[in-house]
C-alpha cells in the first residue's frame, strides 16, 4: 500500500500479459473422452461387390487384430436407413474393442497406437480410413452430420464442380499440420446400367419407350403375377427373368420384344446399352447441393488447425460465383458454444453487478469487487498453460464457476472494511484491520475450493478428460484471485476512497 502504483502496475501486466496470451493458446470443442475402444471407418469403391467388401473388411480385421493391445474386431458393412444414416455396402464400421490400458505391455498410448494401426492399415489398397470412437461417432453424426473433427462443407449447384473444388480443397488440408485420415465425400462412381433408347429406330418397328420400360421393368425388376394366400395373409408372386439373361450389358441387350407387326426385335438394335458411373449419392444441407471434405486432428488443437487452413484456402482455392464453404464437425459445434458463451459469460456479470450494487449501495464498490475477475482469469489461464491443456466449453464453464468465488472473497474483505469505517476507524486502519480479520475466511474459501476440485485435476479415470479443465481452471483461477484480493483490493480501496473523500472535501482530486 506504501507502493501503490507499483503493485497496481504489476498487477496490471500479469492481467494483460494473461488475457494476451488467450491468443496463441490451442482451443477446441470439448477434451476427447476415452471411451475404450476404437471406431475405425472404412470407405472403399461404391462400385464394389458384397462378396468383396466382405473379403476386405476380413482383411482390415486381421491387420488390427494382430496388435496385442486388441481384444476383439468386429466389422458392421452398410446400414439401413430406418434409424440413422443410411451406408453403403462400400461402408463400414470396425469396432476395435481394447484390453485395459493398465494391462497393455508396449508402453503405448491410445494415440499412438491409432497411429501405429493407421500405418499398419496403409498396406490394404483402395481404402480409405478415419479413426473415432463409438460413441463420439454418433454424437459427431447427429450433432453435425460429420463423422470427424473438422469438415469443410463445399456448397453449389453443379455435382462435377462440387467434386473439383472437393479434390482442391483435399489438397490444401493434406499440406496442413495436424491432418490425418483425410477424405472427401463420395458423390459419384457406383456401377449401373444404363439404357438410351433410339427413338428413330424404334419407330420403324412401331415401338415406344413403353415397350421398352415395360421389357425392363418385366425382365430386370420383376412384375407381379398373382397372389398366394396364406389364412387371412397375402402374399405377392413376383416373376422376373433368370440371373444370366440380365446380369450384364450383353445380356439385357439381347433381350427381346415384341413389335405390333409380330416381329421379334432385340433390345440392343433399338438401344444403347452400356455400364456407366452414376451418382452414388445426392447430398443437401439447407436446400443446397453439398459436398463434404473431412478430417481428424491429431497433434494440434482444433482451433488452430483451422486458422491454419482457412489461410491456406483463402489463398490457394478460388470459389466460383454460386458456390460457398462452411466449417462443421467439432469445429462447428466450438463455434456455437462460444458464441452462446459470448452472451452467457456478460449476462452472469451484469447480474453479478447487480446484485454487487444491491449489496453495497455504490457503483465504485461493486465495481470494485468485479475486479477480482480479471485477477482469477490470470491463474485460471496461467494453470492451462502449465498444464498444456486448451480452452475448451469445459474450461470455459471452470471460468464462469471461478467467478463467483473471486467475487465472494472480495464481498467478504470491503465488507468487514466497511464495517470498521462505520465504527469510527480511519481509512488505512480499517483497511488494514479488515485485511488482518478477513485473512482467515478468504484462505478458508479458497482452500475449500481448490482441495475440492484436486481430485478432479488430477484423475485418470474414465471421463477425467472432460472434468480436469474444469478443476485445473478453477484451482488456478483460486490462487491468484485470492492473492490480488489480499494484496491489491486493499490498494485499490485506498486510493479509490482517498479520491472520494478529497472530492466530497472540495480538495483536488491528485493524489
Amino acid at each position: 500500500m506504501n507502493r501503490r502504483w507499483r503493485t497496481l502496475g504489476v498487477s496490471v501486466v500479469a492481467v494483460a500479459l494473461a488475457l494476451g496470451s488467450l491468443a496463441f493458446i490451442g482451443t477446441e470443442f470439448m477434451p476427447k473422452l476415452d471411451e475404450g475402444s476404437i471406431l475405425v471407418e472404412t470407405r472403399k469403391l461404391p462400385s464394389v461387390s458384397l462378396p468383396e467388401s466382405v473379403a476386405i473388411s476380413t482383411r482390415v480385421e486381421r491387420v488390427i487384430a494382430r496388435f496385442p493391445e486388441v481384444r476383439q474386431v468386429v466389422t458392421k458393412i452398410g446400414r439401413p436407413d430406418l434409424a440413422t444414416e443410411a451406408m453403403g455396402i462400400y461402408q463400414g464400421d470396425v469396432y476395435v474393442i481394447l484390453h485395459p490400458s493398465d494391462t497393455w505391455k508396449s508402453g503405448r498410448t491410445k494415440e499412438q497406437l491409432i497411429e501405429a494401426m493407421a500405418a499398419a492399415l496403409e498396406a490394404v489398397p483402395g481404402v480409405e480410413f478415419n479413426f473415432t470412437q463409438p460413441m463420439a461417432m454418433r454424437l459427431d453424426e447427429v450433432v453435425s452430420g460429420v463423422k470427424a473433427d473438422v469438415a469443410v462443407k463445399v456448397f453449389g449447384p453443379d455435382a462435377a464442380t462440387l467434386e473439383r473444388l472437393g479434390e482442391q480443397v483435399r489438397r490444401v488440408l493434406d499440406g496442413v499440420t495436424g491432418a490425418a485420415d483425410l477424405q472427401v465425400e463420395v458423390l459419384s462412381g457406383a456401377a449401373q446400367i444404363e439404357i438410351v433408347v433410339n427413338r428413330a429406330k424404334m419407330a420403324r418397328y412401331g415401338l415406344n419407350v413403353a415397350h421398352v420400360r415395360e421389357l425392363v421393368e418385366t425382365a430386370i425388376g420383376g412384375a407381379t403375377a398373382t397372389e398366394i394366400l396364406d389364412g387371412s395373409r397375402r402374399f405377392d408372386v413376383v416373376v422376373r427373368f433368370p440371373d444370366e439373361i440380365r446380369a450384364s450389358p450383353e445380356a439385357i441387350a439381347g433381350l427381346l420384344l415384341t413389335a405390333p407387326g409380330g416381329e421379334r426385335v432385340t433390345l440392343g438394335s433399338v438401344a444403347d446399352v452400356a455400364t456407366v458411373r452414376g451418382p452414388e449419392a445426392i447430398n443437401h444441407e439447407n436446400g443446397e447441393r453439398r459436398l463434404v471434405v473431412q478430417t481428424n486432428v491429431r497433434g494440434r488443437d482444433i482451433g488452430s488447425f483451422v486458422a491454419d487452413a482457412q489461410r491456406r484456402l483463402a489463398a490457394q482455392v478460388r470459389i466460383p460465383e454460386g458456390y460457398h464453404l462452411a466449417w462443421g464437425g467439432q469445429f462447428e459445434n466450438q463455434q456455437r458454444a462460444m458464441r452462446r458463451l459470448t452472451v452467457a459469460i456478460p449476462l452472469s456479470l451484469a447480474i453479478i453487478f447487480l446484485l454487487l450494487f444491491i449489496t453495497f449501495g455504490n457503483t465504485r464498490q461493486a465495481g470494485l469487487v468485479i475486479l477480482n475477475v480479471p485477477f482469477a482469469l490470470v491463474g485460471g489461464i496461467g494453470a492451462l498453460w502449465l498444464r498444456g491443456l486448451n480452452l475448451n466449453l469445459s474450461a470455459a464453464v471452470g471460468f464462469i464457476a471461478l467467478f463467483g468465488v473471486a467475487v465472494l472473497n472480495g464481498v467478504v474483505m470491503i465488507g468487514a472494511v466497511n464495517r470498521l469505517r462505520e465504527l469510527g476507524h480511519g481509512l488505512r486502519d480499517a483497511i488494514l484491520a479488515g485485511a488482518g480479520t478477513r485473512l482467515k475466511p478468504v484462505l478458508m474459501t479458497a482452500l475449500v475450493a481448490s482441495l475440492g476440485f484436486i481430485p478432479m485435476a488430477i484423475s485418470t479415470g474414465a471421463g477425467s478428460e472432460i472434468q480436469r479443465p474444469l478443476a485445473t481452471v478453477v484451482i488456478g483461477g483460486v490462487v491468484t484471485s485470492t492473492l490480488l484480493t489480499l494484496i491489491v483490493l486493499p490498494t485499490i480501496y485506498e486510493l479509490i476512497e482517498a479520491w472520494m473523500g478529497r472530492r466530497a472535501a472540495g480538495r483536488p482530486a491528485a493524489d
